[in-house]
């Protein structure tokens, strides 16, 4: 531990579990000498543990539904209450596809799902950014962190229409970035992580195969959800004070690869 985020306070939405990328990055903050309002819609807390979360890092949870301006502003201002000030640092976990839930195909979308998916988990990051930066809660130098997949740049055929809302997301991030930059000082960065085994990915049919391929793919192998959450630690600390606007690809080397030997050898029966 090297106490790199010491006195800073923040917000982490979407904690569900202990597989939950949010959940170990909540964790690996706290360790780091963080503290931090924890946040999740009802309907998701009433799923996970994240009431064991909370007690195990001193943190208050308040539940929030991240599509709804009024409950934006409500989170933002309790937090500010319970942390004694302005926010250094926010993580945005949060996705969701009706459509990959309910085994709707990609070329035959339930439109009004989609469009709820793309709220949560897109346009909840604008709405986000938009409160706080009207609000003014954060501190300068803060740092705004979401998380994202490589199928916003190629193409994975059953991540479905959850492909189209981390486009969305990279993009809002790279917009509301510049502003928040010019503006306040803060940075927007989104990581675009390996498949990771958590209880939302695991919905995406096929993703047994998807971990699988990028393992085999990435030199380094898979990111873990651990690696992901010491990476989210270094975008909140004053190391990374001028990383900003960047899709920053925590995968192992995935993102730069064609092909690799581990791959080839399963189509020419070469080890």
């Amino acid at each position: 531990m090297y106490n790199l985020l010491k006195g800073k306070k923040g917000i982490i939405f979407g904690a569900l579990d202990s597989n939950s990328i949010a959940w170990k990055t909540a964790e690996r903050v706290y360790e780091e000498g963080g503290q931090f309002v924890l946040t999740n819609a009802p309907v998701a807390m009433r799923m996970g543990q994240i009431n064991e979360l909370a007690e195990k890092t001193g943190s208050q949870i308040i539940p929030a539904d991240a599509t709804s301006v009024e409950d934006l502003q409500n989170l933002i201002e309790r937090s500010m209450e319970i942390l004694g000030g302005k926010l250094d640092f926010v993580l945005h976990s949060i996705g969701m596809s009706i459509n990959v839930r309910k085994g709707r195909h990609y070329t035959d979308q339930n439109y009004d799902w989609t469009q709820k998916g793309t709220d949560v988990s897109a346009l909840s990051f604008h709405k986000l950014m938009q409160t706080l930066y009207k609000t003014d809660a954060m501190n300068e130098w803060g740092s705004i962190v979401a998380l994202t997949y490589m199928a916003a740049q190629r193409v994975f055929p059953d991540y479905n229409d959850m492909a189209d809302n981390k486009a969305y997301l990279e993009s809002i991030a790279r917009s509301f970035g510049y502003f928040f930059g010019r503006d306040k000082n803060v940075r927007v960065n989104t990581i675009s992580q390996s498949p990771t085994p958590t209880t939302a990915g695991s919905g995406v049919k096929g993703f047994d195969g998807f971990i699988a391929y990028a393992e085999k793919m990435s030199p380094l192998g898979n990111a873990t959800a651990l690696d992901c959450a010491n990476y989210t630690v270094t975008l909140f600390s004053d190391l990374t004070k001028r990383v900003t606007l960047q899709n920053l690809y925590n995968d192992g080397g995935f993102s730069n690869m064609g092909v690799s030997d581990a791959v080839m050898s399963t189509f020419t029966g070469e080890e």
